[in-house]
């Protein structure tokens, strides 16, 4: 238990500490993407993995990784606005997240984690990228990167669970 919640904490630091204007990368066809995005859909599989422990260990996570997300944004002075975004948006999508995936305990885990991701990676999108950057950057940026993140956190989840599926499969 103890790996997966390092791993998803170190995944949110990671990801907020890299989700500034400075780090947009261009996507091929439509869009943008912040370069935390292609860590933080690490976390959308990962919490996942924590519900074989149950909720508590799940929120207890969730909490520990927004608190310290919290601390460490103060102590590298990231911006105010970005650090309740990150906040705002880990807790609520996270705990949508989480309801949505006990409420899925007796299906398989792909469909587990594609219907918690389904509701989590747009809800943490929307809500960072509005609280972050509303009226800090131009109205078609916002969407583009709104649709970029979204893109990139569904295909980083779907590769993390289809690996886990597939290693899972082998082993029985």
């Amino acid at each position: 238990m103890y790996i997966h919640s390092l791993i998803y904490i170190l995944a949110v630091l990671g990801a907020n500490y890299t989700t500034t204007p400075e780090w947009f990368i261009p996507l091929p066809i439509y869009g943008q993407v912040a370069l935390g995005t292609f860590i933080f859909g690490i976390t959308f599989t990962q919490r996942d993995r924590l519900h074989q422990y149950g909720r508590p260990a799940v929120y207890g996570t969730i909490a520990i990784a927004a608190f310290a997300n919290v601390l460490m944004s103060g102590l590298l002075a990231v911006p105010i606005r970005i650090i309740i975004a990150s906040f705002t948006a880990i807790i609520i999508s996270e705990t949508a997240d989480t309801e949505v995936y006990q409420r899925l305990l007796e299906r398989s885990w792909l469909v587990r984690v594609a219907g918690s991701n389904a509701v989590s990676v747009p809800l943490d999108t929307v809500i960072f990228w509005v609280i972050a950057f509303l009226g800090e950057l131009p109205p078609m940026q916002m969407v583009s990167l709104i649709i970029g993140e979204i893109i990139i956190k569904y295909a980083i989840g779907a590769v993390t669970a289809l690996y886990r599926g597939q290693s899972k499969a082998l082993a029985e």
